[in-house]
């Protein structure tokens, strides 16, 4: 592999963690949005956004893309092949994350509605100073794993001609024909982008376990070591009771 080709492939690096991000802050923006409307008391919020759950949870975020690239020119909108393949991406996949939301905040003790009540908290108030603060723990680890999974979607925006990972590594193939060394460094560079991205997410989810005094669970290295059957997670203080 020479130089040039190396830089074909950072090149696509940078790509493919830019795309990432814009639809990821997409995502949690449609996410959290989307999720707080559907635990309203309003029945027509809830249904608008249940509406929105089921269209973009039921349709294709590559069929969604092409027609955002393709068929909204028609419409007299012009989409970059970048901001069409962030719209879609976010979009769909901020779907998936508005159900996360409103399972964590159902997950919420109702001891803790009825305290904030008793405080004579707003829904506002409630909702920012009691219930999402505890709901977030519990959102971070299914959020790591939509983050994954759109990290690798991606490779999707390599069918609208945009320099990213996939693009890029097709390029190198024409060039060179060494399919299995070119689509061998890419998964490779997938798992790096994919093990940062989760240590970053575990990194969050114990500052926000900790932030609500919730004790962290403890790393096993590489892997995490999963708790023994029936032990007790320890005390936040540490020391015996």
């Amino acid at each position: 592999m020479t130089g040039a080709l190396w830089e074909l492939f950072f090149k696509g690096v940078w790509i493919t963690v830019q795309l990432m991000v814009y639809s990821a802050a997409l995502a949690a923006a449609v996410a959290f949005g989307i999720g707080i409307a559907r635990t309203s008391r309003l029945r027509v919020v809830r249904f608008l956004s249940g509406a929105y759950v089921e269209i973009f949870r039921g349709t294709s975020a590559l069929v969604l893309m092409f027609w955002l690239f393709f068929a909204l020119p028609l419409l007299g909108w012009q989409l970059a092949g970048v901001w069409a393949g962030t719209l879609a991406l976010g979009l769909s996949y901020g779907a998936y994350g508005s159900e996360v939301v409103r399972g964590a905040l159902a997950a919420v003790a109702p001891a803790q509605r009825e305290a904030a009540i008793a405080l004579s908290f707003t829904p506002w108030q409630r909702m920012r100073k009691v219930l999402l603060p505890q709901a977030l723990p519990e959102m971070l680890p299914p959020f790591t794993n939509l983050l994954v999974e759109l990290l690798k979607g991606t490779a999707l925006a390599s069918l609208l001609s945009i320099g990213e990972l996939t693009f890029e590594a097709k390029l190198a193939r024409l060039s060179t024909g060494e399919s299995a060394q070119v689509y061998g460094i890419i998964l490779v560079l997938y798992f790096v982008i994919a093990f940062v991205v989760t240590r970053i997410m575990r990194l969050a989810e114990r500052r926000a376990k900790a932030s609500v005094g919730k004790a962290p669970e403890r790393s096993g290295g590489l892997f995490p070591r999963p708790a023994a059957p029936g032990s007790a997670a320890p005390a936040a203080g540490g020391g015996k009771p």
